[in-house]
């Protein structure tokens, strides 16, 4: 890719970005918006329209960037719980990482690679020539500025690391104090019992109950069983839907829209009273939620929640075999009760283990299926396979602008647009593997996600530009580094685009301008009735962002010495990221689960890998420069970078399994002294028990009508 299609690529982003930040700072101060940008005020009734006129509000402002800036990481902490401190954490550590990495490469490497001779330079034509003629391609073979990369090496590999040992040891402690600090929650006190065996004569709790009586008879407290609902669900969410739009259309509001047509988007259906038609709806709607509770306790599954009157109590029961066979009475920490997946409760072991399987497989079908746009992609990159493969576009192609888009700006927003897929498809996936929790499914998302986007994103589009490439590394793994090392440094122009495109453009520009609900709410207000249904405040997205940040952080790492060029455009994207989240995160985003911080080792071992990554391209591209003293003594670094991430593992990675002994012995003797622990304990025992059974809502099918449609559990 020539430099003037780079330059075309980013001045289109700019653009855009330009245009969703002025947009973003009009549409946030309308009154009428704000269950769109900040939903999480609304559902937490901090937000207060006022309804007068004021010019202000069709002015655009940046106010937000400050209050945004403003809290601390301690407020922001106890807004918005461990995890969200996490995910700001890590654009810190990237703005360290990245900082330092920018002050090298483009003050001391950039100026040894644009004086290098390797490769032909004409001043004159500037625009038009490679990005190879501002990376190390450029530094002459032999030559012994090859030694500033090799030391300039070195020094990253040790300030990422140092950098890494201090975040991990920051948040290892934040996560210490963030459990003292908690109050009593009740997943700290119960367990998950599964494999429950079957008994003669007894019911599932009753075996439990027995159980845990005879083995744990000083500390045991109460079980919750666990029964299939999963249709008495469906009903009582489609109550909740009708009721809405009953309300709705009570609503003075909505008094002349009273009469419309049932059907999709009311087309091709009779015209019919609207109110009588939900009334009648409701009714139906109740017969059947009363035969299916009725029917419900009879569909009890081979799993409880168990729970204890301490917390050392539960760990001990989470991580002790307790039957003889290890498939029976199988334990693990529970959950929250809002984080609680209840789908898989009576999937068997073999079931689970087969879907996991499964999983695997599926995971490597989408990898193989994505390979298509990847190629796609990598073929708009090169016009003169476009004019091979497209003869009849030669004459379009030939124009200036038009090759500058196709080559600049179009190729990464496909990619993009198919990547956007990826984040739902690990999602599902995961919540087949028997995940008990929804925090635990957004976690293996996290990780499928990423491992996805480094394969199919770096991988795939660094080796499709030959088959060679693929053939050659089945064949001959010795020569890894030597074939990353040419094909490597001949994607930095595309990933540069592709920073632009996919981190200012569709994450941050979108992300705060949100687009897509935006036109979604305009469409319900102005067409449908449906408007009384309120926008639900979403979730922090963190099996989608924290995967994108940590491949733009692979993609820094590894491009520190190669092409020093990027380092400026991933600058940009963390320091608009930094304020962007942290804005949503207190106005947009409500925390449905909190896992203590548990997502940061996933961000350890991915920069570990980054920096592994980085090390063997260095390998083979000192041997092809002709510096083999360089690349011998770049050997060590890897062995090193994972010496470094086994003390790490052994040093802080038990903390994120589990909490110590002493925190926890040491937090129930507090909770001995506090007259509110028997109060919780009464909470305790109805905790996990399933929302449908301990429904409370009542629902009136009309004015007069004051029967309950669902009743609370006995």
């Amino acid at each position: 890719m020539i430099l003037s299609a780079l330059l075309t690529s980013v001045g289109i982003n700019v653009g855009l970005c330009f245009l969703f930040f002025i947009l973003y700072s009009i549409l946030r101060n309308q009154p009428i918006n704000a269950q769109l940008y900040k939903p999480r005020l609304v559902a937490e009734g901090k937000f207060h329209e006022e309804n007068e006129f004021h010019v202000e509000r069709l002015l655009p402002s940046v106010s937000w960037v400050k209050r945004a800036w403003k809290p601390s990481e301690d407020e922001l902490l106890s807004n918005s719980g461990l995890d969200a401190v996490v995910f700001i954490r890590i654009f810190i550590f990237s703005l360290r990482v990245f900082g330092f990495a920018a002050i090298v490469g483009i003050l001391i490497l950039l100026p040894f690679n644009y004086m290098g001779n390797q490769l032909s330079f004409d001043f004159t034509d500037l625009q038009n020539k490679s990005l190879e003629s501002f990376s190390i391609s450029n530094v002459d073979d032999g030559s012994k500025r090859l030694w500033i990369h090799f030391c300039a090496v070195y020094v990253f590999t040790a300030v990422v690391c140092y950098l890494l040992y201090f975040e991990y040891d920051h948040i290892a402690s934040k996560r210490i104090a963030y459990f003292y600090s908690s109050k009593p929650r009740p997943n700290q006190f119960t367990v998950l019992v599964r494999g429950v065996p079957v008994t003669s004569g007894r019911s599932f709790s009753e075996s439990v109950e027995g159980f845990f009586s005879e083995y744990y008879p000083s500390t045991y407290l109460s079980n919750s069983e666990v029964r299939r609902t999963r249709k008495l669900k469906e009903l009582i969410n489609e109550a909740d839907k009708v009721k809405k739009r009953l309300a709705g259309l009570k609503s003075e509001n909505y008094t002349q829209r009273r009469l419309g047509r049932s059907g999709f988007m009311g087309l091709f259906r009779r015209r019919i009273d609207l109110q009588d038609h939900y009334e009648k709806q409701l009714e139906d709607i109740e017969a059947n939620v009363r035969t299916e509770r009725s029917s419900v306790a009879e569909k009890e599954v081979p799993a409880a929640f168990v729970s204890f009157k301490s917390r050392f109590s539960a760990a001990i029961a989470s991580h002790l075999q307790q039957g003889v066979k290890p498939t029976e009475w199988v334990t693990e920490q529970a959950p929250d009760p809002q984080d609680v997946h209840w789908p898989f409760f009576s999937a068997s072991f073999f079931t689970r283990w087969m879907c996991n399987i499964a999983v695997i497989f599926a995971c490597i079908f989408v990898t193989i299926v994505f390979l298509v746009p990847v190629i796609l992609v990598q073929g708009l990159t090169h016009l003169d396979r476009l004019e091979k493969w497209f003869p009849f576009l030669k004459g379009i192609l030939n124009l200036k602008i038009i090759s500058q888009v196709i080559t600049g700006y179009l190729p990464s927003l496909i990619l993009q647009m198919f990547l956007s897929l990826v984040p739902p498809v690990m999602i599902v996936l995961s919540s087949i593997q028997g995940y008990i929790a929804l925090s635990q499914i957004e976690k293996s998302a996290c990780t499928k996600v990423l491992w996805f986007t480094i394969w199919n994103i770096f991988f795939a589009n660094v080796l499709s530009g030959s088959a060679l490439y693929m053939v050659n590394i089945l064949l001959e793994p010795k020569r890894i580094p030597e074939l990353l090392a040419v094909a490597v440094p001949a994607q930095a122009s595309f990933f540069i685009a592709y920073v632009v495109t996919s981190g200012w453009t569709s994450t941050l520009s979108s992300e705060l301008f949100r687009p897509k609900l935006l036109i979604w709410s305009f469409l319900k207000r102005s067409l449908w009735w449906k408007s009384d249904e309120e926008l639900e405040a979403p979730s922090n997205p963190y099996h989608s962002e924290i995967p994108r940040v940590l491949f733009f952080s692979l993609l820094g790492i590894t491009y520190f010495f190669l092409a020093p060029l990027m380092l400026p455009f991933l600058l940009v994207y963390y320091c608009l990221g930094y304020i962007i989240f942290r804005n949503q995160i207190l106005n947009v985003y409500v925390p449905k689960f909190e896992t203590g911080g548990k997502f940061w080792p996933v961000v350890h071992d991915a920069t570990i890998f980054s920096l592994i990554l980085m090390h063997v391209i260095a390998i083979g591209i000192f041997g092809l420069k002709k510096v083999p003293l360089a690349s011998s003594l770049t050997i060590p670094l890897p062995i090193l970078a994972l010496i470094f991430n086994s003390y790490c593992r052994r040093r802080f990675l038990p903390s994120f399994k589990g909490y110590p002994a002493e925190c926890l012995i040491n937090k129930d003797r507090i909770d001995q002294g506090d007259p509110t622990i028997s109060s919780f304990y009464d909470k305790l025992t109805t905790a996990y028990q399933e929302p449908a059974m301990k429904a409370t809502t009542y629902y009136e099918t009309s004015e007069s009508s004051s029967a309950p449609l669902l009743r609370g559990a006995d």
